[in-house]
């Protein structure tokens, strides 16, 4: 279903966290023990960039007495990091975004898994592992944004629809490299077979209206300055955006229409941020206490409330950003599977002559 608003004005006040653990992780027992025998300290390697998870990081250590010790980097090169740490990591808790860098992860045998009924019972089946090596925590969509001056959303109702010739020199989307673009294809490989993701990708490639470009904001905003009528990006980046109080972004966002596609079928593509227990982890017990955290209606609020994301368990989070987007149905495809098709996503990619 295509929608379009008017101005839309959130003010999102951040909580001011600071936890004073951002130096090198301890791998030793320095620290108070938190009951179980280990020290009260978590080392955490995180390829989320967020200010606002400073916030939930410091309510885990007030409520728990574990005091969290971070390395933040890309995803990929925390990856690169853990593979070189070997059994020497300090690592406890790998947290990263797109189930396609957990299976990175998971391929190089890097987790462990959490045996927890809490983790059980609260994210959905397709949103983890199906092993418990790693956990679903909060969910982006994969939508569609036109102009809504110039371009009909009749027949753009699919992410099939944008390989329409029809939409010849309309469409601005990232490179093949992308993360999220390759965990798109590979759920139109697991669904439709690898014939179909061929036929999909190029007919995308002979409807760019430039080279792959730019983050998803960039696409976003090529389509509010004329440079493309059709653009793909996650949810969390124009719930930003409708959330500013800058006029610049008002501008934009007033230019656009926005489409969860494929409501009439599977449904709406959907990743996550999520995370799992680093395999020979020194404090195992304080990493199955931060990822049952991550779980709570508190810690679910903030990734909603602080970041523009949807939440993975039953909570209705106050986002008016998030609501002027309105409701959407999901594909129910189970996450842990769009690794498998990772692979064979880059050679169809590859072929079509996708950047």
């Amino acid at each position: 279903m295509a929608k379009h608003v008017g101005t839309i004005r959130w003010l999102v006040i951040t909580a001011a966290a600071a936890l004073a653990a951002c130096g090198s992780p301890e791998n030793g027992s320095a620290g108070a023990d938190d009951g179980s025998g280990e020290a009260a300290v978590l080392n955490l390697y995180s390829s989320r960039h967020y200010q606002t998870d400073e916030a939930f990081y410091e309510a885990f250590t007030e409520q728990t007495g574990i005091r969290i010790q971070r390395v933040e980097a890309k995803g990929d090169e925390l990856i690169e990091r853990l593979n070189s740490e070997g059994a020497q990591s300090p690592a406890d808790v790998f947290v990263t975004v797109d189930a396609g860098r957990l299976w990175r992860a998971e391929q190089a045998g890097l987790f462990a898994p959490v045996a927890s009924e809490t983790l059980d019972e609260k994210i959905p089946a397709h949103l983890r592992h199906p092993d418990g090596l790693w956990y679903g925590f909060s969910t982006r969509a994969r939508m569609i944004f036109y102009d809504k001056t110039r371009i009909d959303p009749a027949g753009l109702n699919d992410y099939e629809s944008l390989a329409d010739p029809r939409w010849k020199g309309e469409v601005c989307i990232r490179s093949s490299g992308n993360i999220y673009n390759l965990s798109l294809l590979a759920s139109i490989i697991a669904h439709s077979g690898v014939e179909s993701a061929e036929d999909w990708a190029a007919g995308v490639v002979a409807n760019m209206a430039r080279p792959p470009q730019g983050g998803d904001t960039d696409q976003i905003k090529a389509v509010a300055a004329g440079e493309c009528g059709i653009a793909v990006a996650n949810s969390y980046y124009f719930a930003r955006l409708l959330a500013s109080t800058d006029p610049a972004d008002t501008a934009v966002v007033e230019k656009l229409g926005w489409i969860f596609p494929n409501q009439d079928n599977r449904g709406t593509h959907v990743n996550v941020s999520g995370a799992g227990m680093v395999r020979g982890a020194p404090h195992p017990e304080a990493a199955r206490k931060f990822l049952e955290y991550l779980a709570t209606e508190e810690a679910q609020r903030w990734f909603a409330e602080g970041n523009n994301e949807y939440p993975v368990t039953d909570v209705s989070p106050d986002n008016p950003a998030l609501e002027a987007m309105g409701p959407f149905k999901s594909d129910k495809l189970n996450v842990a599977e769009l690794g498998t098709h990772q692979a064979e996503a880059q050679r169809v990619f590859d072929r079509a002559g996708w950047r």
